[in-house]
């Protein structure tokens, strides 16, 4: 097999693994710097309006939001490298996405590619790619209507009966907060749970179903019930009343890589991001500003600021901010994140005898694999192999089996390759691979999730001119992030113009 190459992530929102191996990731994150080294050490200017905390997606978009507005805002990032999770790297030939794979199209950030000038570098996915789950060792095509699920034998007389009487009767959701599993089983099937909505949920936040709250991780689907008593009529009702159209909600990548959209901001912000330069600690000052002190790579700084964004996870948020409040540290901290590997596998299309037509499967925790499910890059999005090669990324962890993060990243690379092997019926190892270890991945939007954020939020309106972004908040998705950043920008500008 392949060695694989292994580059465990941290920067600001993750633990290094080892001295060894964050010596090498750093060197690799260098070679893919935005601004050069000595640009990241300008002075911050002694007073800005606005101050942003964190070099992600949120980070990003809400600076370069106030900034468009005319307010001069300073973005600082930790890392060398802005962009977060979001990172597009090229090895031998594959272009790999470490973090997420492809991201679903939405108004905001249609209207954000405009506006840096790289809609034409926009690639969609194939429309109606089949998906499909792992089933008693098959790949079996997931419906992608109503009418096909109810024609499907993905799913039992007893779970379509089901979906009828939810369109036609009527339920009340409990007063208590409810996990996702118990909805699904309360409403339709525990079978419709593992075949469907299990993986699914594997898919989006690599969560636990009996442990995430149905109310923050799917709130729509909550609404829906409270509002009609049914599923099926209350989803259709919330659509009608939505004031704006979504914008083309097709998956979709850059040509070069997501990481297309983080390094288009970073050249627009020009010298407004700071990369290696930290917030390590801040006031509240008696004028309402705040007194924010920097480590730019060594080099003591103090800025004051009129508003303050921090965009930063919620562990280094809560040791941020534990100087406003001890309050903050408990309440960040009690946020439960999964951790995922991404396995990155190259081989030769002889070498597979699957068509790979498609998007790729999700696995059901019944089926006793450990991988949550594979994507089909190369299928997917042209560019992403050499001419004659696949490229697979495979998704291993999530909450329901946070210990394999543990092993090896050569023995991950094994673990994939020996899953993904008897159901795609691949008959050689790889020729490529590359393993990413994420311990702090996705944000999991647990029970009582929804109680946690309105303390957050009570606590944090105590201290006028302050906000918070990130995707502990509102999703974990790309386009949610932004829009949440742009949401926060528009409410920052309003303050200050009072």
């Amino acid at each position: 097999m392949a060695r694989p190459h292994l580059h465990p992530q941290s920067g600001h929102a993750f633990r290094p693994l080892s001295r060894k191996t964050a010596a090498h990731r750093q060197a690799a994150l260098f070679e893919d710097s935005l601004i050069p080294r000595e640009d990241a050490h300008i002075s911050v200017t002694r007073h800005v309006p606005a101050l942003v905390v964190g070099g992600g997606i949120s980070g990003l978009v809400c600076a370069l939001a106030l900034r468009k507005a005319g307010i001069e805002a300073q973005l600082v990032e930790a890392s060398a490298r802005p962009g977060g999770v979001i990172n597009s790297v090229t090895r031998d030939g594959f272009l790999l996405e470490l973090g997420p794979q492809s991201f679903s199209g939405t108004a905001q950030l249609h209207q954000l590619c405009e506006d840096l000038g790289i809609s034409d570098q926009v690639v969609l996915a194939p429309p109606r790619t089949p998906r499909y789950i792992l089933i008693d060792g098959e790949l079996r095509s997931v419906p992608l209507s109503a009418p096909a699920l109810f024609m499907s034998s993905l799913i039992n007389g007893a779970t379509k009966w089901a979906l009828v009487l939810d369109i036609l009767g009527k339920s009340t959701p409990p007063d208590g907060d409810e996990s996702v599993a118990s909805f699904v089983r309360r409403k339709f099937s525990a079978q419709l749970l593992d075949r469907l909505v299990g993986p699914f949920v594997s898919g989006i936040y690599a969560g636990d179903p009996e442990r995430l709250s149905v109310r923050s991780a799917f709130p729509q689907l909550y609404e829906a019930e409270k509002v009609s008593g049914s599923i099926v009529r209350g989803m259709l009702r919330l659509a009608k009343t939505k004031k704006a159209p979504r914008g083309q909600s097709t998956l979709q990548t850059f040509r070069d890589g997501n990481q297309t959209l983080a390094s288009a901001i970073s050249r627009k912000l020009g010298a407004a991001l700071l990369t290696e330069t930290s917030l390590t600690g801040i006031v509240k000052r008696s004028d309402g500003s705040f007194a924010a002190h920097l480590d730019a790579n060594g080099r003591q700084e103090s800025v004051t600021a009129q508003s303050l964004v921090v965009t930063t996870p919620t562990e280094v948020t809560g040791k941020l901010l534990v100087s406003l409040d001890s309050q903050f540290e408990s309440l960040m901290g009690s946020v439960e994140y999964a951790p995922v590997a991404v396995v990155s596998l190259g081989y030769r299309k002889k070498d597979v005898s699957h068509s790979l037509d498609g998007f790729g499967f999700l696995v059901p925790r019944s089926a006793g694999l450990r991988i949550l499910g594979s994507v089909w890059n190369s299928s997917l999005f042209p560019g992403r192999a050499p001419d004659g090669q696949a490229l697979l990324t495979t998704f291993v962890g999530g909450a329901t089996d946070p210990a394999v993060t543990n092993l090896k990243l050569e023995e991950l690379a094994n673990l994939a390759h020996r899953e993904i092997s008897p159901v795609l019926l691949i008959k050689s190892n790889p020729a490529f691979s590359h393993v990413t270890i994420w311990p702090r991945a996705l944000p999991q939007y647990n029970l009582s999730h929804g109680d946690r954020l309105a303390r957050i939020e009570n606590l944090r309106a105590q201290f006028p001119g302050m906000w918070l972004a990130g995707n502990y908040l509102r999703g974990p998705s790309i386009g949610s992030c932004v829009e949440q950043a742009l949401t926060v920008a528009d409410e920052v500008r309003h303050w200050l113009a009072q």
